[in-house]
């Protein structure tokens, strides 16, 4: 009959190189991990940003666990950089720049999601007319 065949195990236990990415909870956890913020809530704090009596987006008190002491930081996008040279790379990069554009767009809300659903009353006129 056939031999059996058996498979070479090495120091990972017989998994390949990149076994972990086959993985769905580390794929759920490192995506959540890096995940970028929502267009939705950097409209609002653009908003609130520019509402009078709002803090200023460019006053950041210095904290030593973010990069560069979180003195530079891109509202848009929502991220920090070590140097006021990464930032300004950054804001030259197409990422920055579709952000920007995505921005601009109108705010997504729950109105524009009922209609596209079409859970809105469609109000009519009267058939008969007032008597």
């Amino acid at each position: 009959m056939g031999k059996s065949k058996s498979k070479n195990r090495g120091s990972n236990g017989g998994r390949s190189k990149n076994a972990r990415s086959k993985i769905k909870k580390y794929k759920r956890k490192t995506w959540l991990c890096n995940r970028a913020k929502d267009t939705d809530q950097i409209q609002d704090e653009i908003e609130k940003a520019s509402q009078p009596g709002a803090k200023v987006a460019d006053d950041f008190e210095f904290d030593d666990e973010l990069p560069g002491g979180g003195q530079f930081f891109c509202v848009e996008t929502g991220k920090h950089f070590t140097d006021a040279k990464g930032l300004a790379d950054h804001k030259k990069s197409r990422y920055y720049k579709r952000r920007c554009k995505e921005l601009k767009e109108e705010k997504y809300t729950q109105g524009f999601a009922e209609w596209a659903s079409g859970m809105t009353k469609e109000v009519l006129p009267p058939a008969h007319g007032k008597t």
